[in-house]
């Protein structure tokens, strides 16, 4: 049954969320998709998957955003426990109003004073067996204008570069010679980009909790605060019975489940990027999610990172679990996509998810080189290999405007070992 049909804005108040993009943990079905909770349109809903908890629905309001009111009209499927939450740049969240005794309907949260350029429904209990489901999601307040930008949000446009490598900290110490990750995370910093990422492994060898405190946390802990991190096959061993990354859960904290889960997309600039788990690639949940976190993204370039490559030259060679993600982001335009796992530095040109070149296709870099000793050349060059560097650590130096992207691979003394072409996004 349809639900109920737009009002008129309170007095006083304007409405900022409709028609925004949105974004969601997960969708039951393509026809119940995020964008349908801000369309205006009475017969449209979103539903996440259902029985499942925790699930969430993500407001882009485009800019930073003087929140008053919020209104969420509930479908039958409702959400007994949420949180609404606001954020400057989509990773941290401050908390605006909370439900715990939820009954479905229209709630209605007044007097709100939050700021902030996303909004989110964060529900950690269903009400019903189904999943949540939202006719619609009203957010009041003002944005531009009269609203100062907060300094902390990502801007809408722009240059900006961003730093990144996987397979990161050995068992070392900065005292120890050979000891390689601190040198990475010095030359990190010295760059001084937007933000970090890292491709994976970012704690060896088990990745356990005390593990990340002695070694992860005093080099590239330094800027935890700026990364966006994706787990790899190392935080997995952490829980080996279970193949949980539980210490990288803890040590990260909200910045490992920005969204809830351990996968999640965030934008800055024109970019849109997305933060796989490559340990669950064969779980349908991220896999739906990714369809609907594309499908919802109003970015004109798009670059994802996970940490096992579909396509490698090194020991390790290609990894085929990727090749589903591949295509979904092949299919969606995405401009480059980030991995590690072999601990070797590999750039490779356009190509498509069967390792066919093309040149509307995926530019795959590969930046296992960021501390962990090195490996050598595996069993197969692969075709569309144009750049291998075996016996050099460093990082992965990636230079975004808003239509292109150039890649460069760093040294940690400093010297550029290798500059992409400039690629324009699709």
């Amino acid at each position: 049954m349809p639900g109920p049909g737009p009002t008129d804005p309170p007095a006083g108040e304007t409405l900022i969320s409709r028609g925004k993009p949105v974004t969601a943990s997960s969708s039951e079905d393509s026809t119940l998709a995020p964008a349908k909770a801000v369309d205006g349109v009475a017969s449209t809903r979103w539903a996440s998957a259902e029985g499942v908890d925790p699930q969430w629905l993500r407001v882009d309001l485009g800019a930073g955003a003087e929140i008053s009111r919020v209104e969420l009209t509930w479908e039958a499927a409702y959400a007994k426990q949420y949180r609404l939450e606001v954020s400057a740049n989509g990773t941290d969240w401050t908390r605006l109003a909370a439900e715990t005794a939820g009954n479905g309907g229209t709630d209605t949260w007044t007097g709100l004073t939050g700021e902030g350029r996303y909004l989110r429904m964060y529900g950690t209990a269903r009400g019903t067996a189904w999943g949540y489901s939202l006719w619609e999601i009203e957010v009041y307040g003002s944005t531009g204008g009269t609203t100062p930008p907060n300094p902390t949000d990502p801007p809408a446009s722009g240059a900006f570069s961003v730093v990144g490598a996987g397979d990161i900290a050995d068992q070392c110490n900065q005292s120890d010679s050979g000891c390689q990750h601190f040198k990475t995370a010095a030359r990190a910093m010295a760059i001084d980009p937007a933000f970090y990422i890292t491709m994976g492994d970012n704690q060896y060898d088990d990745a356990h909790i005390e593990d990340f405190r002695a070694y992860y946390d005093k080099s590239w802990g330094q800027f935890k605060d700026k990364t966006h991190p994706v787990p790899g096959n190392h935080e997995a061993y952490d829980d080996w019975d279970n193949q949980d990354e539980v210490a990288y859960r803890e040590y990260f904290g909200d910045r490992a489940t920005p969204q809830g889960k351990m996968w999640y997309s965030y934008d800055y600039g024109n970019w849109h990027f997305i933060a796989l788990n490559s340990n669950r690639f064969d779980e349908r949940e991220q896999l739906d999610w990714l369809k609907a976190d594309l499908a919802a993204n109003g970015k004109k370039c798009v670059a994802a990172y996970f940490h096992h490559p579909l396509f490698s030259s090194g020991s390790h060679g290609n990894d085929p679990v990727g090749k589903p993600v591949w295509s979904m982001l092949r299919e969606a335009g995405t401009e480059l996509v980030l991995s590690g796992h072999d601990h070797h530095y590999e750039r490779f040109a356009p190509q498509n998810p069967d390792g066919a070149a093309d040149p509307n296709g995926i530019v795959e870099v590969l930046g296992g080189m960021g501390g962990k000793d090195l490996y050598g050349q595996g069993d197969t060059v692969q075709a569309n290999s144009q750049k291998r560097i075996w016996d050099k650590f460093g990082v992965m130096r990636l230079d975004f405007t808003d239509t292109s992207f150039t890649s460069k691979f760093v040294g940690t003394d400093g010297t550029v070992l290798d500059t992409g072409p400039t690629y324009s996004c699709h």
